[in-house]
Parts: C-alpha cells; structure tokens; sequence
C-alpha cells in the first residue's frame, strides 16, 4: 500500500484524494488550520469527509510516507520545505506542486534534499476541477522520473519535461503570465463597461471580432475564480513577477495582474449564480 501525505489540505488536496484512495493508498494530511482555534473544527471535518487520517503536526504526517504532496499556497511553499526538513524524510519523495518561481523551488529542494528527502518540481497545468487527480502535471529534477511512476501508479497523469528543479515550474509561471493576466484584463474591461451601461456593446464587438471566444461565459467564470482565489492567485503571480524579473524580462502587466488579483480577492464578494451581470453588479458594489 502507498502512504501518501499530503502537506495542506484545501482544494487541491481535496481534489486528489478520491484518486489516491481508488488507487489503494493510504493518505493522512496536515493543514496549519488545524492550528488556529477559529479554523481547527472546520479543517477536522475535513479531514473526516474525505476518508484521511488528519494530523496535529506535520512530523505526525510525513512520519513513514513515501509521497508527501506539498499543496499550500505560493507565498508558503518555501516555508513548508524547511518545516518539513526539520524531519527525518527518509529519502520519501517531497512533491511541490505550489506555483512558485523555479529560484523559490530550487531554495525549497536544497532544504529537502539536506533531510535526506528527495525533491520534486510539479507543475499543476490546468484547475484541478473537474479533472481532478488526472489533471495534467509537469515534472521535473533529478528524482522526477521515480516520481512520475509512483505518480501514475496513483491514477495521475505526470509528464517529466528536465531533470532540473525549476524547469517545470518555469512553464507554468509563464503559462500564468497569460491566463492569470488575462482574467485581470476581463476584470478590467467589464467592469468598467457594466459601469458605462455598455456592456452588451462591448461584449457584442468582442464576439464579432473573435466568435470563437464564449465571452459572456468566460467572463463570468473569471470574476468567480479572482472573487473566491483571487488573494491565493495573486500569490503565485507574485512568484511570476519575480520569474520575470530573474529573467531581465520587464514585469509591469504582471505586477498589476498583482494588484488586481488581490483586490478582487479581498473583497469577500459571494460569486452567487453564473451570470456574468449580477456578478459584476455585485464587485462594482463592493469596490
């Protein structure tokens, strides 16, 4: 039986984990919510609905796992290795699937590697619903070829593209220049277009200059995942702008899709029903 842990248990980890269990491993998690007083009961039950052992520490998690998934937020990956390293590992695989720039993940294996771990770059390349554990990943570092077998083993679909830390997730933070900065670019025209009363003239001029693009459609999607992940996406597009930066490529579109992501994500708004009117009254209300 594998022994999977997984470090962080919010939407990503809740999405594998019926994939893991079909595939007979056995998963306990540790999510720094059970740590908090206000979040410890919510993040117990959790656990308890998806079918995992729920841990009180993370050395009680990784105690005798082959894969630990790393699955918190960008601004944490790095932090999480180096917790995770104060633990004997046991040459145990340590997959860090976070979005992060490939600097923050090389400083992240050096800390894994120094525990007797073995370190993973994973690049999670699409939402991880509705595909959920068969969402398509990228690999990369010395270990990923082990990596990639125990990963299908599990029902996962891995695709190793280096044996260098940092090459995977340099594709996935390049990748996000465009699609988190386009959910930004969205944002920033329809709202100002339902604030003009002339949304419907904007979103018909879009449709006749590009029909294949469902714009209605794509544009209320955006405002849900920038409302309820907006604060988590700017995080990762932080470690976008710093990919940029350490490549001597300007970053100013992605330091405002920052900006953008993060405020729409503070906002608390409820994304209600998929109607991409009623979702903009209720953001331009907020602002």
């Amino acid at each position: 039986m594998t022994t999977v842990c997984s470090v962080g248990f919010g939407e990503a980890a809740q999405a594998f984990v019926a994939g893991w269990h079909a595939a007979g491993a056995a998963v306990s998690a540790f999510d720094v919510k059970t740590g908090d007083p206000s979040t410890r009961e919510a993040k117990r039950a959790d656990y308890a609905g998806h079918g995992v052992r729920g841990a009180e520490t993370l050395g009680d998690a990784l105690a005798g796992g082959e894969l630990a998934f790393s699955l918190v937020t960008a601004d944490q990956a790095e932090t999480a290795a180096r917790q995770a390293a104060e633990q004997n590992l046991n040459a145990a695989l340590w997959l860090d699937c976070n979005s992060c720039a490939p600097g923050t993940k090389r400083r992240a294996a050096e800390a894994i590697e120094a525990a007797s771990g073995r370190y993973v770059d994973v690049a999670v390349m699409a939402p991880v619903y509705p595909k959920r554990h068969a969402v398509p990943l990228l690999l990369s570092g010395p270990h990923a070829a082990v990596a990639a077998e125990a990963l299908a083993a599990l029902g996962m679909r891995p695709r190793v593209v280096g044996e260098d830390v940092g090459q995977a997730s340099t594709i996935k933070m390049l990748r996000s220049v465009m699609i988190k900065g386009t959910e930004a670019l969205f944002a920033e025209c329809f709202l100002a277009a339902q604030k003009a009363g002339v949304l419907d003239a904007v979103l018909g001029s879009l449709s006749g200059s590009n029909p294949d693009v469902a714009w209605e459609k794509q544009g209320s999607y955006t405002l849900e995942r920038m409302t309820v992940h907006g604060e988590r996406r700017a995080a990762e597009m932080r470690e976008v702008a710093r990919t940029l930066a350490d490549l001597d490529v300007p970053n100013g579109l992605t330091e405002a899709t920052v900006q953008w992501q993060a405020r729409l994500g503070q906002l608390g708004v409820e994304p209600g029903e998929d109607v991409l009117v009623e979702r903009l009254v209720r953001v331009l209300e907020a602002l």
